[in-house]
């Protein structure tokens, strides 16, 4: 009997603590709005960025 609730005393302990810990975690910092949704394009010339923009427009892509 003791040897049970030990048991399930340590498989509560178990279960829950995760659920603690997930609650506490600090939350993500946002990304800076001046960065490209396309890591591809940080360091390109303006005219680069057009013939990109223009040929994605061209392929249909949104």
């Amino acid at each position: 009997m003791k040897k049970i609730i030990v048991v399930g005393f340590a498989i509560l302990a178990v279960s829950t603590s995760g659920a603690l810990a997930k609650g506490k975690a600090k939350p993500k910092e946002v990304a800076a709005a001046a960065t490209p949704t396309n890591p591809l394009l940080s360091n390109v010339s303006a005219a680069d960025k057009a013939l990109y923009a223009k040929n994605k427009h061209d392929s249909g892509v949104k």
